[in-house]
């Protein structure tokens, strides 16, 4: 980082240094009595606060600073603090009052050491308060814009979650679709009016969706799983719920993947393939999702492998960071799944 780059419209600019130079104007003229000479003193001391200040910020901070170079920096400011003070005694001299101070109830000199620390004092507050206004302003923007950055690249990446789900859910029923048209099986257009309703919920239903109707979710999963019934000779899937899901809501085609997997392991070489897919919300409301298949011994799944499985955890990680639990667990002969994550209820 080495510059400064945050839009501030120029009408706040002029709002905060023209409130500042009334309540200063006021401060003062009240505190002598004397509002004319208060204005007067304000207006040369404000010509010189304004430049001193954008110098700073715009100029010797990102030279010298957000290098860094410190020194460099000292110096600097200490001789455009001198050049303000030479200014305003010049000024204050000339069209004022030859009395250079007096707020002092006594006449100083040019370069008097007093009047040198006050004037250089005035100006540090000066220059400290309204850098940190904007500086503040700047921190403020710039989370602003990080948080919205942060969302974006969130969007982004979890509809590419979504939009892998897809192609690769739609690819393997594409050929299991094709397998039952080449043995010419009456099954065929009932697999079709399935994956049409299976397509409407991902092309609309879900369309830039980020949380849907448990329901919904479920009547989705069911047509998939009448259509994966169809290429198994002999398969028993039983889906328990065991609590109100009525207003729950979930991220679209989350399970999806689970249980596609289910059957794409479970299945191979199983004459008779049995899953359990269970849903069950807790007092804490937090939805535990289970899904249970037997294999056949000799085709073991492996837990670290498949792109759905993958996909399923990446996307927990983008939508719940760890407030969720994963597990992946094998128990005689059965390959078990367990999924708990926090709910959203309208």
């Amino acid at each position: 980082m080495n510059k400064i780059n945050i839009e501030i419209k120029p009408i706040y600019h002029f709002w905060f240094w023209g409130v500042y130079f009334i309540l200063n104007t006021l401060r003062w003229g009240a505190y002598f009595n004397d509002y004319e000479y208060s204005f007067q003193s304000n207006l040369i001391e404000f010509a010189l606060h304004i430049p001193l200040v954008y110098f700073n910020l715009f100029v010797l901070v990102p030279k010298f600073v957000l290098k860094p170079h410190y020194l460099k920096f000292g110096l600097a400011l200490l001789a455009s603090l001198f050049l303000i003070y030479l200014l305003k005694t010049g000024l204050t001299y000339f069209l004022i009052s030859e009395n250079i101070w007096p707020e002092a109830n006594r006449e100083y000199k040019p370069f008097d050491v007093n009047h040198i620390v006050a004037v250089c004092i005035g100006e540090l507050y000066v220059l400290s308060m309204a850098s940190s206004v904007y500086f503040t302003l700047t921190w403020l923007r710039e989370r602003e814009r990080n948080r919205a950055l942060t969302e974006s690249q969130f969007k982004i990446k979890l509809k590419y979650l979504k939009t892998q789900i897809q192609p690769h859910f739609f690819f393997n029923t594409l050929n299991n679709l094709y397998a039952l048209s080449l043995a010419s099986s009456d099954k065929v257009p009932v697999v079709i009016l399935k994956l049409s309703k299976l397509m409407e919920y991902v092309l609309y239903d879900i369309k830039d969706t980020k949380f849907v109707p448990l329901i919904k979710e479920i009547d989705y999963i069911e047509n998939y799983i009448e259509i994966e019934k169809l290429r198994f000779e002999e398969v028993d899937v039983t889906i328990n719920i065991d609590s109100d899901i009525e207003n729950v809501k979930v991220p679209p085609l989350l399970f999806i993947s689970l249980i596609e997997n289910a059957f794409k392991h479970g299945g191979m070489n199983n004459k008779h393939l049995k899953i359990t897919i269970n849903f069950k919300m807790d007092k804490n409301e937090r939805l535990h999702f289970e899904i249970i298949n037997n294999f056949v011994s000799s085709q073991v799944p492996n837990l670290k492998k498949g792109i759905g499985l993958q996909n399923t955890k990446s996307r927990l990680k983008l939508l719940y960071k760890d407030n969720f639990i994963f597990e992946q667990k094998i128990k005689f002969n059965y390959f078990i799944i367990l999924l708990q994550i926090p709910v959203y209820e309208d």
